[in-house]
């Protein structure tokens, strides 16, 4: 398999048309970023282009069913910028929660919040609960 990748890309149409498929991918997704609602690019990401069909990786079924609806203005507006482009294709494809993760947001504790916190672990015993209230004690912020 490795041998019949590497004889492909060293023949001398085999390389160039990878990188002539990648900088077509490169410029139909920034045309994409610019096209599309910016809501719904947040939430996905152009895959491919095969045939005129234009592939859409949506995050979720309601991106995806977003993207479905705004397909035609797609294809509308992709044929504006010299895209010979007959359709597109959406298919929801879940990514790695390190992908779509935001960045963690610290709300601090009402003082009353610290307050009652602070009275149930004095009031337990030596516990891995009592630990885990001291530890969440310890690392919040605190609203004055």
């Amino acid at each position: 398999m490795a041998d019949s990748l590497q004889s492909y890309l060293d023949a001398a149409e085999g390389a160039d048309k990878v990188m002539a498929h990648a900088r077509l991918l490169v410029r139909l997704a920034g045309l994409y970023q610019q096209i599309a609602p910016a809501h719904l690019v947040q939430a996905s990401r152009l895959a491919n282009f095969k045939s005129g069909v234009v592939v859409i990786h949506a995050s979720s079924g309601a991106v995806a069913t977003k993207l479905r609806q705004v397909a035609p203005t797609l294809v509308n507006e992709l044929a504006k910028h010299g895209l010979e482009c007959s359709a597109v294709q959406v298919k929801v494809h879940a990514w790695q929660a390190h992908e779509t993760s935001r960045a963690l947001v610290s709300k601090p504790l009402s003082a009353g919040s610290s307050r009652q916190l602070t009275a149930l672990r004095d009031a337990l015993p030596g516990s891995p609960l009592r630990q885990a209230i001291d530890c969440l004690l310890t690392r919040s912020a605190r609203q004055e």
